[in-house]
């Protein structure tokens, strides 16, 4: 079986490459397409894999500003020739699941979620942009839009990362969809002693606005309390700026001293509404409860009273709230250690083959005898 995995773009390794990586154990010989690739931002066991990019990588510093070539990157999908394989798998968070499979082939869509910056966060990121760049946006998400929704019928199966994208799925393509959560290293965290810990919460992630870092830092400035926040991206140098004197700044860190400040902190906060969310398992696989904005991905990860609390207020004040309410609770580390184990990257595995399975036996399209002959093949 010739398989096809269909990936946004390779530049950095944070969720969705780490499902990728998962995608090419199962599937080792299979070949990756993708918009952009850095090989050097990501890891060995994706470098292995035969990697074809798109036209937009020919284009204009397209390793850094590949964003900005993203009304272009419909058509590029569409030139993918992908006639030659049996199953397709494609990726999506940006534009991935648009490209055009042969009749005979299985084609299944893991989703992050429906592109963000034209569908659940539009207004956000308009409001954020720069002055050109919100003038366009009104005609090329639209554009966009319309691809998007067109391209859902190239899919023959789509697997949601969270019942918060299934319902962006249904909303916006009209689709139902599987949910597998993605998968989490759990066991490269451990917890450490009470006498280990430190006096500080941590805040954990890329810098941007919907992650809502200033509300967090802000709160903390009001409280006189102390966080660290772990994290690079466009907001760092403002984010260092805004801290008052209990608040550190760490900019991005190596995982070694990522995984000591997870298990030292008294709680992680999180308070960006996310579509799934790795960082707060990982906080709980390091022992460590979750103060969380209760929208979104951390509502089906962090369970009240037991790994940690919800506020749902985002806003300066709700963090406060949150804080307040997280000290009135005992938490007990192996209880959340345990609830991690739940998000493991063996259950993600054996979940995801299930759902392949379920494709590819799914009855032949339009009298093709082409997969009555492939699963006869693969059953040997």
């Amino acid at each position: 079986m010739k398989v096809a995995i269909v990936h946004y773009w390779l530049v950095g390794m944070r969720g969705g490459e780490k499902v990728l990586e998962s995608l090419c154990d199962m599937f080792p010989d299979a070949d990756i397409f993708t918009h952009v690739y850095v090989p050097e931002a990501v890891s060995a066991k994706i470098r292995r894999h035969r990697v074809q990019t798109t036209f937009i990588m020919s284009l204009p510093a397209a390793a850094r500003l590949y964003k900005r070539y993203l009304p272009l990157m419909p058509l590029a999908l569409e030139q993918l020739d992908l006639r030659d394989y049996d199953l397709i798998i494609s990726s999506e968070a940006g534009p991935a699941k648009g490209v055009i499979p042969s009749p005979a082939a299985r084609h299944l869509c893991y989703c992050h979620s429906p592109m963000r910056y034209i569908w659940n966060m539009y207004h956000e990121y308009q409001a954020g942009a720069g002055a050109l760049t919100r003038l366009a946006m009104p005609i090329f998400a639209h554009y966009l839009r319309l691809w998007d929704a067109v391209s859902a019928g190239r899919v023959d199966s789509f697997v949601a990362n969270s019942n918060t994208v299934a319902a962006r799925i249904r909303r916006y393509y009209g689709r139902d969809a599987a949910v597998v959560w993605p998968p989490v290293s759990v066991e490269d965290f451990q917890p450490v002693s009470d006498g280990e810990r430190g006096d500080y919460m941590l805040m954990v992630g890329e810098l941007v606005p919907y992650k809502r870092p200033d509300l967090a830092i802000e709160a903390f400035n009001r409280m006189k309390e102390k966080l660290v926040v772990i994290g690079g991206g466009e907001m760092l140098q403002k984010m260092r700026r805004l801290a008052g004197p209990t608040v550190t700044v760490l900019g991005p860190q190596p995982f070694d001293e990522l995984r000591r400040h997870y298990a030292r902190c008294q709680a992680l906060i999180f308070p960006g509404e996310e579509d799934f969310g790795i960082v707060p398992i990982e906080a709980m696989a390091s022992g460590r409860p979750v103060i969380a904005y209760g929208r979104g991905g951390a509502t089906e990860t962090v369970v009240p009273g037991l790994t940690g609390s919800l506020f749902f207020d985002q806003s300066i004040e709700g963090i406060i709230s949150g804080v307040a309410e997280f000290r009135k609770i005992r938490f007990e580390s192996d209880k959340i250690t345990a609830h991690a184990r739940r998000f493991s990257r063996e259950r993600f595995l054996v979940e995801m083959t299930d759902q392949i399975d379920r494709i590819l036996s799914a009855p032949p399209k339009s009298g093709e005898a082409y997969f009555d002959n492939l699963l006869g093949a693969r059953s040997k």
